[in-house]
C-alpha cells in the first residue's frame, strides 16, 4: 500500500489567496459527486485568477501542459489525459463552465470560461464572430474591437455631419490610412480646434513630409500655421 504524504501546514510568511465566489460553496460544491469535476473546477478558479485581462479564458493546452494537474487526476481506470477531458465534461455539462472550440490553422483548440457574466458575453462574442487568433502563443485568441467610421467619429468629436463634409470625409477615406484619420481628429480635439479643415492639414503635411509617430505633437503647430496662414485658411 503506498504511502500518503502528510501536508506540512502552511507558511508563517503572507499567502497568495484564490477567490472562490461564496455560491460555489452553497450551489455547486454540495451536487458535484465526481472528484476529477472538483478537482478541474478548482483549479479553474486557480487558474483564471492568475490572469489578467477583461475576458478570461482556459485552453484545453494549459491544462494538458500542467503535470501537477494531469497527475491528480490519475485513476486505476484512465489514462490522464482521459480523466482530464471527462473531469471537463462533467464541468461543462453542469455548468460551471463554458466552452467554445475555434479551428486554427494547426487544428482545433478549446477555450473554457467562467460561466459568469463576463464568460456569457465572451461565448456569445466568439458565436457572433467577435473574437479573433490574436498570433501570440500564451493569448491566443483576442476580442475583436471593432472601430467606429470616421462619420461616427466626426459627429461625436468635431461637429454635425453636412453633405459637404461628408464628401470630404468619403475623400479621406480613399486618401489616407483609418488610423492616422482617426489619431488627426483627436489631435485636433486636444488642440481644440474643431474644424475638418484642421484635420485635412494634418493629414496633408503628413502625406507630403512622412508620419513620424513620435513627433506627431509637433507635427500640430505645423498644421495650425497651415490652416490659419496658407492656402486651407478660411
Amino acid at each position: 500500500m503506498k504511502s500518503q504524504k502528510g501536508f506540512p501546514g502552511f507558511p508563517e510568511d503572507k499567502l497568495k489567496v484564490t477567490p472562490i465566489p461564496n455560491l460555489f460553496f452553497s450551489e455547486l460544491l454540495p451536487a458535484i459527486d465526481h472528484l476529477g469535476e472538483m478537482k478541474v473546477t478548482l483549479y479553474a478558479f486557480w487558474a483564471l485568477a492568475k490572469k489578467e485581462g477583461r475576458f478570461l479564458y482556459l485552453t484545453r493546452g494549459e491544462m494538458v501542459s500542467d503535470q501537477i494537474l494531469l497527475d491528480s487526476l490519475r485513476s486505476s481506470g484512465l489514462r490522464p489525459l482521459d480523466s482530464l477531458d471527462d473531469a471537463i465534461e462533467r464541468a461543462v455539462a453542469r455548468g460551471t463552465l463554458l466552452q467554445a472550440s475555434i479551428d486554427f490553422e494547426g487544428g482545433t483548440e478549446s477555450f473554457f470560461f467562467l460561466n459568469s457574466p463576463k464568460g456569457r458575453a465572451a461565448l456569445k462574442g466568439i458565436e457572433s464572430g467577435e473574437w479573433m487568433p490574436s498570433g501570440e502563443e500564451g493569448r491566443p485568441l483576442e476580442l475583436r474591437i471593432e472601430r467606429p467610421n470616421i462619420y461616427v467619429l466626426y459627429e461625436q468629436n468635431i461637429g454635425p455631419l453636412t453633405p459637404m463634409i461628408a464628401e470630404r470625409l468619403r475623400e479621406a477615406e480613399g486618401d489616407y490610412p483609418p488610423q492616422w484619420i482617426e489619431d488627426a481628429i483627436r489631435i485636433a480635439v486636444e488642440n481644440n480646434v474643431r474644424k475638418w479643415r484642421y484635420i485635412e492639414a494634418i493629414l496633408e503635411d503628413w502625406r507630403t513630409k512622412g508620419r513620424d509617430e513620435r513627433e506627431d505633437i509637433g507635427d500640430t503647430e505645423k498644421a495650425r500655421r497651415s490652416y490659419l496662414e496658407g492656402e486651407l485658411g478660411d
